[in-house]
């Protein structure tokens, strides 16, 4: 079996696109979260993204989210109530007997705080890859957001 050292000394070539691209998102979600709990929100843990991960869940059904998260319905309810008592969401009742999430004011103010994050997390990128290599980056992966690839 190899060990992390040999593994992380493997070609890039070698790298399923799997790894490459969830070990840099793990990054930006714990960085995002280390950061919103220094700025005063500091009831937000990692399986909370699953809900604040964009496009955010302001006006979405419990439903949606949990589908874009890729979670069952009831695991969302759990970390919707989470964020309900910690005063970022509140639910209320929608069209029929669907319920939809609302961000209170505190929720909005993680928000833009997550915003501020990941331009800081941007600049910081662009300045190691360089700016051309940078946006060669966004270009590629937008290029895959928008495909069939990830449907």
């Amino acid at each position: 079996m190899a060990t992390s050292t040999e593994v992380l000394q493997t070609k890039t070539t070698d790298l399923l696109i799997g790894a490459l691209l969830r070990v840099p998102a793990q990054a930006i979600q714990r960085r995002l979260i280390k950061e919103l709990n220094a700025a005063g929100f500091d009831e937000l843990r990692l399986p909370h993204m699953a809900v604040l991960q964009f496009p955010g869940p302001d006006g979405a059904r419990p439903g949606t989210i949990a589908e874009r998260a890729g979670m069952s319905k009831q695991a969302i309810n759990q970390l919707l109530s989470s964020l309900e008592n910690y005063g970022y969401i509140v639910r209320s009742d929608g069209e029929g007997s669907a319920r939809v999430v609302h961000a209170t004011e505190r929720g909005h103010a993680a928000f833009w705080k997550m915003v501020d994050i990941l331009r800081d997390i941007e600049e910081e990128w662009r300045a190691e890859l360089g700016p051309e290599r940078f946006a060669q980056l966004k270009a590629l992966l937008f290029a895959v957001w928008d495909s069939p690839l990830v449907r």
